[in-house]
């Protein structure tokens, strides 16, 4: 049986970090302002309380559910009359990006418009980052987009990291997939994102793949790495070239989570279809484990990653606690992937295809 709402009731007494009081004790908290409106200290809020109370590591935090004080008064502007988060009591008004109806989809009538995109699947939101500064370093000027999709955080505005990459121009937009929201442009699908990126947004390239943190159990396919699974169908339904960044650590505690973690050793085990895998080089023992994972339908194509130049770079050098140095392979299978799509875009700019 699912468990109920862990809400409770708080007053803001911080606001940069934000920080509400419950039952006495001051907890760390998250608000989506963009959804919520805006936190000012003595004001009543109802929080969420179960991630911090169950000690979770990146969503080790409550959320606030809603302001009592300034947000009920909210009048959303526009016309816009699709509904995300529907059903739920944060269900609100979008304008999806999605394209209208239209005959040009993969094989569809003659003379419609399409580009061609490739797309790089990440397995989880740490490798944004690397492989958005490797894409750009390989193609001076890509248009690089990001898709955010289901398997982590579903707010869009949680996310550092984009923010950085967005103020540094590294990432061209950012498109909220459902059931993520609140990025710059909302799709209710990740087809009709990469689709919309493609044909109407204009991105050279995409990069699709959860938010913040990821969902997870100690089973084989209960956990957010599936959704790279349906991230690549979507992709590879609409015709676009689709690489897949595989999850590697030499540090992660768990084992089986080092080497190829058993998340994209599954993914690539229950794709459809083939897709192609970035290794970085000098890594034969990663490349033999791939390899036999991968069997006849994916290509495995090596490339080299910059760990060192990615360090001076400024963007996030730690995953789940650990630094570059702790964990390199992390970050050069993330830098790796980023730098061979980069590598292919730079020819496709523009157009429908390789060169």
């Amino acid at each position: 049986m699912s468990g109920r709402l862990k809400l409770r009731r708080g007053v803001v007494v911080g606001a940069d970090p934000l920080t509400v009081e419950v039952e006495g004790e001051r907890r760390r908290a998250w608000a989506d302002e963009a959804l919520l409106g805006e936190m000012r200290e003595g004001d009543e809020v109802v929080v969420n309380v179960a991630a911090l109370d169950l000690g979770l590591g990146s969503g080790g935090f409550d959320v606030v559910h809603v302001n009592l004080t300034r947000g009920l008064d909210a009048n959303p502007a526009g016309d816009a009359h699709v509904i995300k988060l529907n059903y739920t009591s944060l269900q609100h008004p979008v304008d999806p990006v999605e394209l209208p109806v239209r005959l040009s989809y993969r094989g569809g009538t003659k003379g419609a418009p399409e580009r061609t995109m490739p797309v790089l699947v990440l397995p989880l939101h740490g490798h944004l980052a690397p492989a958005a500064w490797a894409a750009t370093q390989a193609a001076p000027g890509l248009k690089l987009g990001y898709v955010q999709s289901a398997g982590g955080a579903l707010p869009g505005s949680l996310s550092r990291d984009v923010a950085k990459l967005r103020e540094r121009g590294l990432l061209s937009g950012h498109v909220t997939a459902a059931p993520a929201y609140g990025g710059e442009h909302e799709a209710l699908s990740v087809a009709g994102a990469l689709d919309a990126a493609a044909n109407a947004l204009g991105w050279d390239a995409a990069l699709v793949g959860p938010g913040p943190g990821i969902v997870g159990s100690d089973t084989r396919l209960g956990h957010g790495g599936v959704a790279a699974l349906d991230n690549a169908h979507a992709a590879l339904a609409l015709g676009l070239p689709t690489f897949l960044s595989p999850r590697l650590s030499e540090a992660d505690p768990r084992e089986r989570h080092r080497g190829v973690s058993h998340h994209t050793l599954t993914v690539l085990e229950l794709l459809l279809d083939g897709v192609t895998v970035p290794v970085p080089k000098a890594h034969p023992e990663i490349a033999k484990q791939l390899t036999e994972a991968a069997g006849a339908r994916h290509k495995l194509t090596a490339a080299s990653p910059d760990p060192s130049g990615y360090m001076t770079s400024g963007l996030p050098v730690r995953t789940m606690g650990r630094h570059v140095e702790q964990d390199k392979l992390f970050f050069e299978a993330a830098l790796a992937a980023g730098s061979l799509l980069g590598g292919i875009s730079r020819g496709w700019r523009g157009g429908g295809g390789p060169p």
